[in-house]
């Protein structure tokens, strides 16, 4: 056994992904943080970049951390996080930072790090949500000792992201959908809880446009929408100067460090990260980054059909959808095929604590992985 399997267990396709993620991640926020820096900084380019390497290490070691304990641990911490997740997101709602009309920060004492409690939420609700399908499998098909129990977390917290960030609620209640899905629940029960969603959106949309709480977001969400349909280039200027990006990238893009459009795009270094690396590193460039995605959701499935453990294959579909998924929005912004949504690309775009439960979440399908007997081949959720 080489000193690489003592020290790092699991699949290493993923940790190979997490090694090019970061080192892509590096070089495109060094190079679009150039005009954040000269605007806050005194011009001080490195600032940003040694901010960034700093928060992906501290990620790294709690991936690390996360990694080398067995994944049953995460099945007796699921309650306690979710009991965690809803105060804070209640309290972030009534009392966070309000930027842009949205309460999703709150900020950390000393180090002064904006903190985005539905990232913990995300997390810890995809524990919760596996934990009770694994638990419920022998009466998994009864509307109210296996359905309720569990869509009623989901809908706490769901209603709890909504009113400040739409995006993220809609792609935690799809994961949560596609994990009760495998998870066997009845597909009438998920109908209506589909059901239940629009008619509780469009009562939550009703009521901000009659007592003007929460009118600001709506007009934001309004205008996204009709841009992306009606608007064109000249409706949405995000879109704009990121297809100009793409566009001006070509195959082999113009090199690191050398982007334009870094200097005009909104945000280059977190929600349209992806139209600077295709610029500066092409067409080429965008499909490995795709590609690295698509891969990790790829072993993340051979990992699944090595366990046949039902939680351990439901926490490595949640953690493992919930990021490619939110990946490939991001990406579909960027191109202009969805409406603009503000999704981080997770590993590549310059955050705080996104980074670092983005990390987590891999540690949970990286613990998942070191757990399994190779020669094992069962189906996950065999009857």
């Amino acid at each position: 056994m080489t000193w690489l399997e003592t020290y790092f267990k699991g699949d290493r396709t993923i940790w190979l992904i997490v090694i090019l993620l970061s080192i892509v991640s590096i070089l495109a926020v060094y190079s679009s943080t150039g005009t954040l820096a000269y605007k806050y900084q005194s011009g001080n380019t490195e600032y940003y970049l040694f901010k960034h390497g700093i928060i992906m290490l501290l990620g790294f070691a709690l991936m690390y951390g996360i990694h080398m304990l067995k994944y049953t641990v995460y099945a007796r911490i699921a309650t306690f996080g979710i009991l965690v997740a809803i105060p804070l997101l209640l309290f972030t709602l009534l009392m966070g930072s309000n930027i842009n009309d949205a309460s999703r920060w709150l900020t950390l004492p000393i180090i002064g790090l904006s903190f985005q409690t539905s990232d913990f939420a995300k997390v810890a609700l995809i524990l919760y949500v596996a934990r009770l399908l694994s638990k419920k499998q022998d009466n998994i098909k009864d509307f109210k000792t296996a359905f309720l129990p569990i869509i009623i977390p989901i809908a706490v917290v769901c209603l709890l992201i909504l009113p400040a960030n739409l995006s993220t609620a809609a792609v935690l209640f799809t994961t949560c959908v596609v994990l009760m899905f495998i998870g066997r629940i009845s597909m009438k029960y998920i109908m209506y809880m589909f059901g239940g969603a629009v008619v509780i959106f469009s009562l939550y949309l009703a009521f901000a446009y009659f007592t003007g709480i929460g009118g600001g977001r709506i007009s934001t969400w309004s205008s996204r929408v009709e841009n992306f349909i009606w608007g064109g280039d000249e409706g949405n200027y995000q879109v704009q100067q990121s297809k100009i990006a793409i566009a001006t990238g070509g195959l082999v893009g113009k090199g690191p460090g050398n982007s334009d459009q870094r200097n005009f795009l909104p945000h280059p270094y977190s929600d349209f990260i992806f139209a600077i690396i295709v610029e500066e590193y092409g067409l080429l460039g965008g499909t490995f980054v795709l590609f690295l995605y698509l891969l990790l959701f790829y072993r993340a499935m051979q990992i699944v059909k090595k366990t046949e453990r039902a939680f351990a294959a439901l926490i490595t579909i949640g953690c493992a959808f919930s990021l490619v998924f939110q990946g490939l929005i991001n990406m579909a912004v960027a191109v202009h095929i969805f409406p603009v949504t503000g999704q981080p690309l997770p590993m590549l775009s310059m955050g705080g604590t996104s980074i670092w439960f983005t990390s987590a979440a891999i540690g949970i399908i990286l613990s998942v992985s070191s757990e399994i007997d190779k020669t094992d081949t069962k189906p996950a959720l065999a009857a």
